[in-house]
């Protein structure tokens, strides 16, 4: 008869062991495929071969009449609502400019031997409306925030040329004025250093930066879509961004890749696959999302990473 339990007395000794993370009862799974045999699966951390462990880790092929099986995970670790107030804060989590929805908090970085927050302009400066000082909320208003959640004060930000009345005027005559757009990027500056982290949600830590190339695989960690995979498909791209119903501006020297994100994802800081940056997410469609360059993000407003 199978059990429904794992036996005391087996768990407390398993738990002992090396690398293991967790124990429970399943179906054993034989090359790959479930078999209807129930047995006591032993979750590690890592599966390592019987030469690399000591005789008192190796698990036993049977507990009585159950046979074991045993399962890699990796690393269990609690996982953390991006919607809700978080003391220190990582990256991926919801953060704005009070006056603003939520966008998200994409990484926390060296300026001048100051840790500040890097998002985008139209979460932190609410598109070029806000002033230096303006009250930084984590999480941001549209999931609860209230000045009680103050994180951080606006510190600078890139300005958004948007086309104005001239360009829509020459744009009658078939005349496009260069875009005069790079980035669309902000800074703020925690209140208590404390209260801000170095990791990106679902990351960890960044290491230093890269430049896109075609086909590269990214990925990155957003308030609204969590960690999401893509690839770089156009590089040095142009393009036309809306803002709200009346306002667009454009964009030059763009990165643009698979659809990962959606609205509530901008400002998530974009990653190779060695969590090197590649770009600062901040728009995008239903099958494809634009990043500004990180270097170009790093020279205007005079970041470290």
């Amino acid at each position: 008869m199978a059990w429904t339990s794992v036996p005391r007395t087996f768990e407390t000794r398993i738990f002992r062991q090396r690398n293991v993370v967790g124990v429970g009862i399943a179906k054993k799974v034989v090359d790959g495929r479930q078999t209807k045999e129930p047995c006591i699966v032993v979750f590690v951390e890592r599966k390592l071969p019987k030469s690399e462990l000591e005789r008192k880790d190796l698990i036993p092929i049977r507990i009585e009449t159950m046979k074991t099986d045993v399962v890699e995970t990796g690393r269990i670790v609690a996982l953390q609502a991006r919607t809700v107030r978080v003391r220190p804060a990582p990256g991926g989590v919801s953060i704005g400019h009070f006056r603003i929805t939520a966008g998200t908090l994409g990484v926390v970085v060296p300026r001048s031997g100051v840790r500040v927050i890097l998002s985008n302009n139209h979460v932190l400066a609410n598109s070029n409306d806000g002033r230096r000082g303006d009250a930084i909320l984590q999480p941001g208003s549209y999931d609860g925030g209230t000045t009680a959640d103050q994180i951080a004060s606006l510190e600078d930000f890139v300005r958004i040329v948007f086309d104005g009345f001239l360009d829509r005027l020459l744009g009658l005559f078939g005349i496009v004025r260069p875009a005069r757009n790079v980035v669309d990027a902000a800074v703020a500056r925690p209140l208590r250093d404390a209260d801000v982290s170095n990791d990106i949600l679902e990351i960890g830590p960044v290491s230093g930066t890269t430049s896109a190339t075609l086909d590269m695989p990214v990925r990155k960690s957003g308030r609204t879509t969590g960690l999401t995979q893509g690839r770089v498909t156009a590089i040095a791209a142009t393009v036309r961004v809306s803002y709200g119903l009346t306002r667009v501006a454009r964009f030059r020297d763009q990165i643009v890749v698979t659809a990962l994100s959606q609205g509530g994802d901008s400002g998530s800081l974009v990653v190779d696959s060695g969590n090197r940056a590649v770009g600062l997410l901040f728009a995008g469609s239903s099958n494809t999302t634009i990043l500004n360059p990180i270097a170009s993000v790093a020279s205007q407003l005079g970041l470290q990473f």
